[in-house]
């Protein structure tokens, strides 16, 4: 049996938790400083680490590695700023409109095409009936951060196929510190004067970014990435999970029953998948 699911399970649960962690510093460092400081850490973290050979990398790795940095601040940046009036399950479930479209994209059995309906059913169902607690405009945040999912899955897949290793991350991290930068700083300059914040941020960079993607580059060298984008709906679950341990968020019943849906959806796949030859 493979290993990727098991690496994608355990990336879903570092990668929510860490969000619901960067969610307690939104007061104290604004939810896209949190998003800058968590890549730029990350960024140069794994640049000591892993310190990948650029200079032979073709054009082609570095245009890949420079949109999945861009596709990778969108995705961010919009999930932090949903995330200001949204829950975290909610603001995930309906991100998973991206790996929605990449799986319908890509695939090529009717099953496939079922779950992934289910899986879209379930994040309807949060438009139609959105309640006084949800509000439309991060709702729409949510849905913008889905589609900049939809490109970093494609893009991750494309990179993990041009560069050997996890060595495109560090590269893809820093375009996307860059692109961070004039929306986090004013709220990420508050680690000067409490240098302790430094430690909740990279605790961050560590759950939300660097284990989960290390993780996620490697699954996706495992499987098609329509069963990766259906694959990634456990993440909702993850998130309610980890929105009420860290966050006392609780979610109403049309939230929960959005939430059933999508991770049906993922179960489903997961179980009737048959590894391509």
């Amino acid at each position: 049996m493979s290993a990727a699911p098991l690496l994608m399970l355990v990336s879903v649960v570092s990668m929510q938790f860490g969000s619901a962690i960067g969610r307690t510093l939104f007061d104290d460092l604004g939810a896209t400083g949190v998003v800058l400081l968590r890549a730029g850490i990350s960024a140069l973290v794994l640049a000591v680490v892993v310190r990948p050979h650029v200079r032979s990398w073709p054009r082609a790795a570095w245009r890949a590695a420079s949109l999945l940095g861009i596709a990778v601040a969108g995705l961010n940046l919009l999930s932090a700023l949903a995330m200001r009036t949204v829950p975290l399950g909610v603001v995930v479930t309906v991100s998973f409109l991206g790996p929605l479209t990449v799986s319908l994209a890509q695939t090529r059995r009717l099953l496939d095409l079922l779950w992934a309906l289910l899986a879209g059913a379930g994040v309807a169902l949060l438009w139609w009936h959105p309640g006084p607690s949800l509000p439309p405009g991060g709702l729409v945040l949510a849905a913008l951060a889905g589609a900049c999912g939809a490109g970093y899955i494609l893009l991750t897949a494309r990179v993990g196929g041009l560069v050997p290793g996890v060595g495109g991350l560090p590269v893809s991290l820093t375009v996307a510190t860059l692109v961070a930068l004039p929306f986090g700083l004013a709220g990420a300059s508050a680690v000067v004067t409490r240098p302790s914040l430094l430690i909740g941020a990279a605790s961050v960079a560590v759950l939300q970014t660097i284990f989960p993607y290390v993780l996620e580059l490697n699954a996706l060298r495992r499987i098609p990435t329509r069963v990766f984008g259906i694959l990634t709906s456990l993440n909702p679950a993850a998130a309610a999970v980890a929105g009420l341990l860290v966050l006392d968020q609780r979610l109403g019943t049309v939230s929960l029953a959005a939430l059933a849906l999508v991770t049906s959806a993922s179960a489903g796949v997961t179980l009737t998948h048959r590894p391509e030859r």
